[in-house]
């Protein structure tokens, strides 16, 4: 069983698992003497036995840390407009998973999922739960980070530096084959249901974003940047 925890880790102390991880563990009936992996997001897995199981908590004896690299040869960050429903956390937990490096929920012109305030700080929260949780699963030792949800137009300007897709039907789009490698670094822009608006695409163009075709279907809008990450798993 991996196990996300806050804290730094430390080899050779004794530690209460934070009430999540703890909770967890209970609900799989962890005994004295059993063996977790725990992992803090900084890139290694660590071993760490079962002191106690109490009605209040688990407690563990850290071991040797060991360096874990399951990341994609480029760092990816998925800029997406919110799709509507539960959607958003499929996305999340699937882009985990297939090794995305951070997710910058955006909501633009015609954006079905409309979040401000305290309420798009707790979708953030939420999905970033839903990203640590995926990496326990799939045994990724780097958490992705989810960050504050922001307008497109607001945004634009601070895109991360790289390359820049924009994940477009557009005439003239090319395939993600024909482009330029993009490492070391890559951001992908896709909009909503709706699509974007012709100003907003002509917006993301003169930030540097490149209008990229995925093939002829039309894909789902939380669809589109996983296909993406999924081409770049299988390249690496």
């Amino acid at each position: 069983m991996r196990l996300f925890v806050t804290p730094p880790l430390l080899a050779g102390t004794e530690m209460p698992l934070p009430e999540g991880a703890a909770r967890h563990a209970m609900v799989r009936r962890v005994q004295p003497g059993d063996t977790l992996t725990l992992f803090d997001g900084s890139g290694s897995d660590w071993p760490a036995t079962v002191l106690a199981v109490t009605r209040s908590g688990v407690s563990v004896r850290v071991g040797d840390a060991s360096a874990v690299n399951r990341e994609l040869p480029l760092a990816v960050t998925l800029a997406v407009v919110m799709p509507a429903n539960e959607r958003m956390d499929v996305l999340v937990e699937k882009a985990t998973e297939l090794g995305v490096t951070c997710i910058q929920p955006l909501h633009s012109e015609r954006s079905v999922l409309r979040v401000q305030g305290e309420r798009a700080d707790r979708k953030r929260q939420h999905w970033q739960a839903i990203a640590q949780a995926a990496c326990e699963q799939c045994g990724r030792a780097a958490v992705p980070q989810v960050l504050p949800v922001a307008a497109l137009l607001d945004w634009l300007p601070r895109a991360p530096a790289g390359a820049r897709w924009l994940l477009s039907l557009a005439p003239g789009a090319q395939g993600p084959a024909a482009m330029p490698s993009p490492s070391p670094t890559l951001c992908t822009l896709s909009g909503p249901e709706g699509g974007f608006t012709p100003d907003e695409e002509a917006a993301a163009r003169a930030a540097g974003f490149v209008p990229v075709d995925l093939g002829p279907r039309v894909l789902r809008a939380e669809t589109a940047p996983l296909a993406v990450l999924g081409w770049l798993g299988l390249k690496a």
